[in-house]
């Protein structure tokens, strides 16, 4: 929940930074073994994300959740909407207290996504929300049609304890038979084990918080997971930044090692020559450790 609220909040800041952003210098590690070999497959140019398809994209009217007194319905689908494509709903909360309907997980084309909802409901009332799947977040993971959306709603009371925890829901759109599900897996392979998979893809040296280094994860654990960042070193040197992302299973997730700028300053770096980085992976359910893989290096391509 904390992460969903801080991406709320960090959306909000870079539409104030968008003006001054331009586009971003991006090296390749170098020191895995690179996935595009391994598979066979060729770095083949994604389409742009541009909220624009050659049909468009239409969902039909269904309910989600009818449980414990709270309906949720899908009523439609912009894929132009403000912050992304959103996916239009009613929700009728016919229970004696107030509620805030939120989302434990969001997937797109089987990718965990970031998303921006987050909807108070009084007792007895309804509301029309949208439901906003960030743009960046799809751009990412090479989706630019979205064929399908699974949710994990997540009902509390004002208090933010929980109420209802419905399960997982899937709204398939007009694009579900011909959404492109392929693995935008190519770069360097840095973990690969327990059923989960960690590609390095590559390094933004101009990201909006700083440095970031893109990876991909797959997980076909049997579980649902989650992974943090530690021991975070740049050029020799500790550095402060932060990485943490859920992956339920069967799910593909694409998510960035963020290295704040200030600490890069602190420690006179202007050249990233070298990222040490230590995963933590841990059943998101029971939070047991699933392994813990030591320092993996990146060496960013010249």
């Amino acid at each position: 929940m904390l992460k969903k609220l801080l991406c709320a909040a960090l959306a909000f800041l870079m539409v104030l930074g968008c003006a001054g952003c331009g586009s971003s210098d991006s090296t390749k590690p170098s020191d895995q073994t690179d996935t595009s070999q391994q598979s066979g497959k060729t770095d083949a140019p994604k389409q742009e994300n541009s909220g624009k398809t050659s049909k468009e994209v239409t969902v039909d009217e269904q309910v989600l959740v009818d449980e414990g007194g709270v309906k949720i319905t899908a009523t439609g689908y912009d894929a132009k909407g403000f912050w992304g494509p959103e996916l239009k709903l009613l929700i009728e909360n016919n229970t004696e207290q107030n509620i805030i309907v939120g989302t434990s997980a969001l997937i797109v084309n089987n990718y965990m996504v970031s998303d921006l909802f987050s909807e108070d409901v009084a007792a007895g009332k309804k509301a029309n929300a949208s439901m906003s799947v960030l743009s960046s977040t799809l751009d990412n993971a090479g989706i630019d049609t979205v064929g399908q959306i699974e949710v994990d709603f997540h009902i509390m009371d004002e208090g933010y304890n929980t109420i209802l925890n419905p399960g997982m829901v899937t709204v398939k759109t007009s694009a579900y038979d011909s959404m492109d599900t392929t693995p935008n897996d190519l770069g360097k392979e840095l973990y690969n084990a327990n059923g989960i998979r960690i590609v390095g893809k590559y390094v933004d040296q101009n990201s909006f918080w700083g440095t970031a280094v893109l990876v991909y994860i797959e997980n076909n654990s049997g579980k649902n997971i989650m992974i943090s960042g530690d021991d975070l070193s740049v050029n020799g040197f500790m550095v402060d930044g932060s990485f943490y992302c859920e992956v339920y299973d069967g799910k593909m997730c694409i998510d960035d090692i963020t290295i704040f700028d200030s600490s890069l300053k602190e420690n006179n770096i202007t050249d990233i020559e070298e990222i040490e980085v230590s995963f933590r992976i841990a059943d998101n359910d029971t939070w047991d450790t699933i392994d813990e893989t030591g320092p993996i290096t990146m060496t960013p391509e010249k």
